[in-house]
């Protein structure tokens, strides 16, 4: 483990979203067609009897060593600018939970539209959420939400995966909720997933920077961003922190020690412990890499990696893509760009099947 980290309390938000009637994913025939489905409330990280310890070697063959940290509210170009990895949002250095769209995509379909309307409740709210400031309560407004993709796959049984991801400041429109790249281990079945990566989203982090973010998924049901059921063990890096832009930082998760471990460049972030899934979920039947949009508009504005086409050369990268305890040679496959006049992926000229270009500038 890294020099220097330590446990931090993390407790458990609830939230409830109601989705309406035009809630549209497809071609999942398992999506609710009717009325409305209101999601659980998340059950937070059950304590453990025994403290799961990181693998002695992060997912890319590394020691853990630790993070620079820039100062408290430092900006994107000011973390760049002193070599920092990251830089903490809070004085308290606490990671705090964050309600948004996240979309979610898979073989057996891909969550396209959603409506979110009524009130999003949080009950009980960690101590430590609510002395940050995050409200218990929070009304919201019916919007419907669009989600747009593009990335690549690999079907196939392993203990996670990594990637090098470019790190950028893409345009998003006023009126759009994120964009953002991402890796996503999940089940076979598409229905349990670990999540990291890094988000633009004005109303989850207040600005226009690139974050460090992490989720989950159980039985296909949206959590929180970066407080919901994640144990923090970093002292340097913790998610929602502020991240340095025209850069490239490896991302990882991998099982080990009945945890689901996050790794961001030299340190263990933290865990997903199993028994969120009710120790259901312990292997990837899939590790997927893409970039994500939620937009409000069927033809968003918002850019996707740096806004130029997967086809260009001068697009953003997925690089030395590997997955964790295969037995097979690494080999993504892309997604099909069923957006592509917005968004697009295609493969790169080097390391062949483990690296692919990724984005678009949607329809500006």
């Amino acid at each position: 483990m890294a020099a220097g980290l330590a446990a931090a309390v993390v407790g458990s938000m609830g939230v409830v979203w109601t989705l309406g009637a035009d809630a549209a994913e497809s071609p999942d025939p398992s999506a609710p067609a009717a009325a409305s489905a209101v999601e659980a409330d998340d059950p937070g990280t059950p304590a453990r009897a025994d403290e799961p310890s990181p693998p002695p070697l992060l997912p890319w063959g590394e020691a853990p060593s630790s993070a620079k940290k820039a100062p408290v509210g430092a900006d994107s170009a000011t973390v760049t600018a002193t070599g920092a990895d990251a830089a903490p949002v809070n004085a308290s250095h606490t990671p705090v939970a964050g309600y948004g769209p996240k979309g979610r995509t898979g073989p057996s379909g891909s969550l396209k539209r959603e409506r979110t309307a009524g009130a999003k409740t949080a009950a009980p709210a960690p101590a430590e959420v609510t002395a940050a400031g995050t409200p218990t309560t929070t009304a919201a407004a019916a919007s419907d939400w669009n989600y747009f993709y593009s990335g690549a796959r690999q079907i196939e049984t392993s203990d996670g995966g990594w990637a090098n991801l470019d790190i950028r400041k893409p345009w998003l429109s006023a009126n759009d909720a994120h964009t953002l790249a991402e890796i996503s281990v999940q089940s076979a079945d598409s229905k349990q997933i670990v999540e990291v990566g890094w988000t633009i989203d004005r109303k989850l982090n207040k600005d226009d920077d690139p974050h460090l973010f992490v989720y989950y998924w159980k039985d296909k049901t949206r959590t929180c961003y970066n407080k919901c059921g994640f144990t923090s063990k970093s002292d340097n890096v913790k998610p929602g922190d502020t991240l340095p832009t025209g850069t490239t930082k490896r991302f990882g998760i991998q099982h080990f020690d009945g945890v689901w471990w996050v790794a961001y460049d030299s340190e263990w972030l933290g865990y997903f412990d199993d028994s969120l899934w009710d120790g259901r979920y312990t292997k990837s039947g899939m590790v997927q890499f893409f970039g994500e949009v939620a937009a409000l508009n069927t033809k968003p504005c918002t850019d996707m990696g740096n806004g130029q086409h997967g086809t260009s050369k001068t697009a953003l990268t997925f690089g030395t893509i590997s997955l964790t305890n295969v037995q097979v040679p690494v080999k993504v496959d892309l997604m099909d760009d069923t957006n592509a006049e917005f968004y697009t992926s295609a493969r790169a000229e080097t390391e062949g099947n483990r690296n692919f270009r990724y984005g678009g500038p949607g329809n500006c």
